[in-house]
């Protein structure tokens, strides 16, 4: 495919889309309770929790992958569970194991403005349907979630947009498979190792495109709910 006659790979780019969307549906119902659970917690070892969570921000992305190959190897622990429940199924070097890297990559993008959003909640809104005897569940999903849907947006952008960009993490959980583990980032590599720099052009302004206007959505959004605030 080509686009002002520059050469497009446009499977790299499905896979990474299809990669990004599941990453983003899994950290949400993954991270909304973890970013609950964190807001609510007075413990000394939230500190820690919170440490936890964010270590993928600071963590080599090569450390990340090596740890997850040994954790997702056919011979492991996490594999063996599976089988034992009737789950034969690839981890490694496969949409399986990118999906599961993304999950884990990007969980703080996920978690961190979702736990803000809680935390910025008018509590006397939330302790009036309290008082109300409404259930938790009821007060969460018709109170607290509209109240901090700002946080879930930006979340949900967020880990889209990084896990998109990753390099690091996938290439080594998922290796380099044409057609099933081969990204949007990998395929620019690829293209310049093999000194194809109209394919790995053409792919660059697109993550260069996507990732400004992704920032300036973000930046938009927050700088509208400070004019709320005001």
């Amino acid at each position: 495919m080509q686009i002002f006659g520059y050469p497009l790979d446009v499977d790299p780019i499905l896979l990474t889309l299809e990669v990004a969307a599941i990453t983003t549906v899994v950290l949400l119902m993954i991270g909304t309770p973890i970013a609950w659970f964190l807001s609510q917690m007075r413990s000394r070892a939230r500190i820690f929790l919170e440490a936890l969570v964010a270590l993928p921000l600071v963590l080599p992305p090569t450390v990340l992958g090596f740890y997850l190959i040994i954790a997702m190897n056919p011979d492991g622990t996490i594999a063996s569970l599976l089988r034992d429940i009737g789950i034969h199924q690839q981890l490694t070097f496969s949409k399986t194991g990118l999906v599961i890297g993304s999950v884990v990559y990007s969980l703080p993008f996920t978690v961190q403005p979702i736990m803000a959003a809680f935390e910025a909640l008018p509590m006397p809104i939330v302790d009036a349907a309290r008082t109300m005897r409404a259930a938790f569940f009821d007060r969460f999903f018709t109170v607290i979630v509209p109240l901090a849907r700002q946080g879930f947006l930006v979340g949900s952008v967020l880990t889209f947009a990084h896990t998109v960009g990753e390099f690091g993490v996938v290439l080594m959980v998922g290796g380099n498979i044409e057609g099933q583990t081969r990204t949007v980032s990998i395929a620019i590599f690829d293209h310049v190792e093999s000194f194809e720099y109209a394919d790995a052009h053409m792919l660059s302004i697109i993550m260069v495109i996507f990732s400004m206007l992704v920032l300036m959505f973000v930046y938009a959004l927050n700088r509208k709910l400070q004019i709320k605030q005001a």
